[in-house]
């Protein structure tokens, strides 16, 4: 997952406002006690932060993909 395809589902699932909200002000311990956003800066992989995203949103795993039905979810790295 890149960078612009986490900013599509952040808008997409959670919404854009709302969305870009919890990235930037949401502290998720799965990324360090961190936000999102700083996990970014620190070079966290997107795909990792969409992750801990929905997991502290209880976004479902039907969901998390939005509304793109061609979109392939990217797979969680080993342990998670």
């Amino acid at each position: 997952m890149r960078y612009r395809e986490l900013t599509h589902l952040v808008d997409d699932v959670l919404g854009p406002v709302q969305g870009r909200l919890m990235l930037t002000e949401l502290v998720l311990g799965e990324l360090g006690d961190r936000t999102g956003a700083a996990a970014l800066a620190d070079g966290a992989e997107p795909r990792d932060v969409w992750h801990a995203l929905c997991d502290a949103l209880g976004v479902p795993e039907a969901a998390r993909w939005g509304s793109d039905p061609h979109r392939q979810a990217p797979p969680r790295h080993a342990g998670r």
